[in-house]
């Protein structure tokens, strides 16, 4: 990355795609934002950098370099493969860590316990945060994994009513589409990913509880 750039990443300040850091903190809490990016849309971690967007820059490079690839693979399930440089900026160096958009997602922080490994949350980006990821999120990614079972799409009763029901309230969330057509939730679920994955439906993140919307409905945000 050249000085220009990260000077325009600053300047824009901390957003879905990314975060500063003053310096390392613990590997479980770098994995977190780690995997938010790869299950999202990617983005840049940068060290050295405070919260206000001032450059404090890190005291030793290769020991910041070192924790975070260590977090990258022995905190992350599946392990993730991550791009870091090093940019001198205002004699300052700030290490720059780009997380792409993964297609293994989705990863998981894997949190160490009494010298044990154990599976932990999914994480996803939201806005300038790194969120737990609900259900719904965390079933499309599984859905749309590159080893999933081929999508097999069937219109039937259940569909249509989910789309007249859209078609007049504009939304609708897991537990709505469950009672309107009087199945269970999981269900229910599986249904609207797969219309997710079909390109028909849109799952939002940016309300306390998910939602669904038409593709082409653009009063999604309505009510």
């Amino acid at each position: 990355m050249k000085r220009h750039q990260l000077r325009q990443l600053i300047a824009e300040g901390e957003s879905a795609s990314v975060e500063f850091k003053r310096r390392f903190t613990s590997p479980e809490k770098i994995a977190k934002e780690l995997c938010a990016f790869a299950n999202t849309h990617g983005g840049y971690i940068l060290f050295g950098v405070d919260d206000d967007g001032s450059i404090v820059g890190v005291e030793s490079e290769k020991e910041e370099i070192e924790r975070v690839r260590h977090a990258a693979e022995f905190y992350v399930e599946p392990p993730l493969a991550i791009t870091v440089e090093v940019v001198e900026i205002e004699w300052k160096d700030v290490v720059v860590v780009h997380v792409a958009a993964s297609t293994e997602r989705p990863h998981r922080v894997v949190e160490a316990s009494k010298g044990q490994h154990r599976r932990g949350i999914v994480y996803v980006r939201s806005r300038a945060e790194s969120v737990q990821a609900s259900r719904e999120m965390v079933r499309l990614m599984r859905e749309q994994h590159p080893d999933a079972a081929p999508l097999r799409l069937y219109i039937g009763d259940r569909e249509k009513r989910l789309f007249a029901y859209l078609e007049k309230h504009g939304r609708i969330t897991v537990a709505e589409f469950a009672r309107l057509v009087n199945i269970s939730r999981r269900r229910a679920l599986q249904l609207l990913v797969r219309l997710v994955r079909a390109q028909v439906l849109v799952l939002h993140t940016d309300a306390p509880t998910n939602y669904f919307t038409l593709v082409d409905d653009v009063s999604s945000d309505r009510h």
